[in-house]
């Protein structure tokens, strides 16, 4: 039983110290006296009750993790600093019927944030217009420009939702011409907020919420609770029913998941809660985009979210219109609905076509070069032309690929300027290096937090940008090698792994940071009958010594060591990944998504 120790101080699981990944494998920590207790006072078997120790469920946590409820979790609005002031402005303006527009980030989480004001709106007699900055023409969040385009356009109260936080200088303007703004956000701001009539966010330095986990939707769903309480005290319903909020939480779980926000406390009651409601796919555009997507309508789970609505919402703000998003999740109109939906899922097939394309490329680039190298800290690499709608998608892979930080850059043939965005390894503070990098000139802007990063740059200075890094990022680099660790929950034979175990542990959903899914290991099985499919995927059966199999795929690794193993179909081989449903024609069966594959006889 593992005791709690750090990383290190644990003993290699199935004695991997190295998988052909190049990660070490470590059972999941978790304290036995806070087993014991979730097994006798909540009737738990024990690889469930180790898994939400494991997660830090505390004692008196154990009831309302398994069965969250918005009554027992959600926090009073006040506690927000702005949030009364906020929600009073917003009431204000709706009684005097002034113009409100909702200014939204091209994301999910801002696209979401935006529906749920202008539902609300709707629900209150008041149609607000969106805008959503254009990506390649405007960046991102609240500009002079921008906010001098909504004066002339009449605007006598401006909402911005998931950006405006830190966009001290355009608020600024905003005031100057006398434009009233609100923010409502969730990112890292500066210490002095923008001006503003009021600025909404748990992340602020003295909001005392302790909400700072919230994806911006999580906000704006606070913000809806405070505009109802504030709505009652000046007799908003006296002629119209109060707005149920309750119908809308499917929007919230999108912003929490999409976002990849910690989901602990409040937060995950929201998203789970909100998954639930999201399974009636009572939302027009939700309902359309699944369609799309070629889904039929069922029980929402977090990868509805993640891998295929998200997906396709973003495809908007990457390579289309920035607005679609927005437009698709407020609105009420089936034609229009199914018109966006086609419109997005056609933007997301280009999306994936064009990112295949820049990530082949970037492959290809990198390993001729040798810049991938074991003793290299990071990856820098660029091309002439690579959308920057696609780069962050292509960093993320390549980072997964290399397990080490690599920025990808879109380049501008005729300027010579790159726009480029990078992802990091645990243990790597990237968005401190980009943001070193930018002080000391190297750079024409950048910044981030340590997972990502983005910067703007000339092409003459990429060789002064990976010399930067790499003197940067090096002393940082053995940190990550030991944070690289892959944490497993259960040791299962695969003529175990049954649908009952699967929904055994489905109780601990929904999954993300700071509640991650379960990680299982099978140990000494055979890749049978391997088969690789487009797209690098591996398909196979792994079957034990005992002749008991289960059905496995792993994803976009058939040039990568571990997915060369499993083609090979050698036995003896421990395998890590988790367990999904397969419901193809009605078996309600299982199959593992293989993560990682280590090699006893390369120990």
């Amino acid at each position: 039983m593992a005791d709690g120790s750090g990383l290190g101080s644990r003993p290699a699981f199935l004695g991997v110290e190295r998988s052909l990944s190049g990660r070490a494998w470590r059972q999941r920590a978790a304290d036995a006296s806070l087993v014991r207790h979730h097994m006798q006072a909540l009737g738990l078997d024990e690889p469930l009750a180790r898994a939400m120790a494991s997660r830090e469920v505390g004692a008196e946590e154990g009831a309302h993790y398994l069965k969250p409820t918005l009554r027992a979790l959600f926090p009073d609005p006040s506690c927000f600093a702005d949030m009364d002031a906020g929600a009073a402005a917003i009431v204000d303006a709706v009684k005097r019927k002034a113009s409100i527009h909702v200014f939204a980030d091209y994301d999910v989480d801002g696209a979401a944030s935006a529906a749920l004001l202008i539902r609300w709106f709707r629900a209150v007699g008041v149609e607000a217009p969106i805008y959503v900055p254009d990506r390649l023409t405007e960046g991102y969040g609240p500009s002079a420009r921008a906010f001098d385009t909504l004066k002339a356009s009449g605007a006598e109260l401006v909402i911005t939702v998931d950006c405006g936080a830190a966009a001290n200088e355009a608020l600024a303007h905003a005031a100057a011409i006398g434009l009233p703004v609100v923010v409502v956000d969730h990112h890292l701001m500066r210490a002095e907020p923008p001006k503003a009539l009021a600025v909404v966010n748990p992340n602020r330095p003295d909001c005392g919420s302790g909400q700072g986990v919230l994806a911006a939707a999580g906000v704006v769903f606070v913000l809806l609770a405070a505009l109802n309480r504030e709505g009652r005290k000046q007799g908003l319903f006296a002629e119209r029913a109060e707005p149920d909020i309750r119908q809308w939480m499917d929007l919230a779980a999108l912003g929490a998941i999409c976002d990849v926000t910690r989901l602990s406390g409040f937060n995950r009651a929201l998203t789970g809660l909100g998954l639930k409601v999201m399974s009636d796919w009572s939302n027009p555009g939700l309902r359309a985009l699944l369609g799309a997507a070629g889904v039929e309508p069922g029980a929402a789970k977090a990868s509805h979210a993640g891998f295929i609505l998200g997906p396709r919402i973003n495809a908007g703000g990457r390579i289309g219109r920035s607005d679609l998003g927005a437009r698709l999740l407020s609105t009420d109109d089936a034609a229009e609905a199914a018109r966006l939906a086609a419109e997005l899922d056609a933007l997301n097939v280009e999306r994936r076509e064009v990112e295949r394309e820049v990530t082949e490329t970037a492959i290809r680039r990198v390993e001729a070069t040798g810049a991938n190298a074991d003793d290299s800290p990071a990856v820098v690499v660029a091309g002439d032309d690579w959308h920057p709608g696609v780069v962050g998608i292509v960093a993320g892979r390549l980072r997964e690929r290399w397990r080490k930080p690599v920025i990808v850059i879109g380049v501008d043939p005729v300027t010579g300027v790159g726009k480029g965005s990078g992802r990091s390894q645990p243990g790597m503070n990237l968005g401190r290096a980009i943001q070193a990098a930018w002080e000391e000139g190297v750079l024409i802007a950048g910044g981030g937090h340590a997972m990502a990063a983005g910067l703007t740059m000339h092409r003459e200075r990429l060789g002064d940008l990976t010399a930067f890094l790499h003197e940067r990022l090096v002393g940082e680099r053995a940190d990550a090698l030991a944070e690289d660790v892959l944490e497993i929950d259960a040791l299962i034979e695969p003529g175990g792994a049954s649908r009952a175990l699967f929904e055994m542990f489905e109780q601990l959903a929904p999954f993300g940071p700071g509640n991650p899914e379960p990680v299982f290991a099978l140990s000494g099985v055979q890749a049978r009958e391997p088969m690789q499919m487009n797209g690098g995927h591996v398909r196979c059966r792994l079957v034990a010594p005992d002749g008991g199999s289960l059905r496995a795929v792993a994803w976009r690794c058939a040039d990568l060591p571990h997915g060369r193993a499993l083609l090979s179909g050698q036995g003896g081989l421990n395998v890590v990944g988790r367990l999904k449903a397969d419901d193809w024609n009605g078996r309600r069966g299982v199959q593992f998504e293989i993560e990682d594959v280590a090699d006893p006889r390369m120990a």
